[in-house]
């Protein structure tokens, strides 16, 4: 599955791209600004679009509105990362999410591993027209009863690969998937409230792979600093 994106511009940058103010979020920007590698398993924090004027910071891992304890939280968070576009709507995690509450998460590029035998061998992937572009996303809303406190988690829409990326993502638990990327004309119809079902699995394709580049990396990228440029560097 996809849990290891970049985001390698600054905040002021998301903000002008995607015509929303950024007030909000700019007081974290010292902790979210040009991270090369964000690991999903981290549970980072993470700035993404929606209908709101203001960029917003949500958590990556979705926290469902029914989840009952912290404790239940906390569980369900690493099955939560992604959704895969195919079973959105089956899926009680995700089935309320997909209709009513969409994101953009943006991005500068993602990672993945081609295996051969016991060799695994990291690629950056890219668009080679848009410095930054936007993954589908959905989020939730889930109060902890126990503090009061309000938690805004999302998860990342995956789906099938292209003839670009099937032949790198080709192995492990989870083969042959990527982010459902949209295009800049698709980004604000994803927003839209009010869509139906056959609306939203038609956004959730795979973008022609002759939009996209990859190249291979130094194989120590998850041992570097999120912040090092040299974690995108070519091999």
């Amino acid at each position: 599955m996809c849990f290891h994106n970049s985001m390698n511009k600054s905040i002021r940058s998301l903000a002008r791209r995607y015509g929303r103010k950024s007030d909000v979020i700019e007081i974290a920007q010292d902790i979210i600004n040009k991270q090369y590698h964000v690991n999903a398993f981290t549970y980072p924090v993470y700035p993404v679009v929606t209908c709101d004027e203001e960029l917003q910071l949500y958590g990556w891992r979705l926290i469902p509105f029914w989840v009952k304890t912290e404790e239940d939280a906390k569980n369900i968070r690493q099955f939560t990362l992604n959704a895969r576009a195919e079973t959105l709507f089956s899926k009680p995690s995700f089935r309320e999410p997909a209709r009513y509450r969409h994101c953009l998460i943006p991005s500068t590029g993602y990672f993945e591993w081609h295996h051969a035998g016991k060799q695994k061998t990291p690629y950056y992937i890219f668009l080679k027209e848009e410095d930054i572009f936007s993954i589908a996303g959905i989020y939730d809303v889930w109060r902890n009863l126990e503090t009061g406190k309000d938690h805004y988690t999302f998860a990342m829409i995956t789906t099938g690969t292209n003839e670009l990326t099937g032949p790198i993502h080709n192995g492990g638990k989870n083969p042959h998937r990527m982010p459902a990327i949209l295009s800049p004309e698709e980004e604000e119809l994803w927003l839209t409230p009010g869509l139906t079902q056959k609306e939203i699995e038609e956004l959730l394709r795979p973008i022609p792979g002759e939009l996209m580049d990859a190249y291979i990396i130094r194989p120590d990228f998850l041992r570097k600093n999120p912040h090092d440029t040299s974690i995108i560097e070519r091999a």
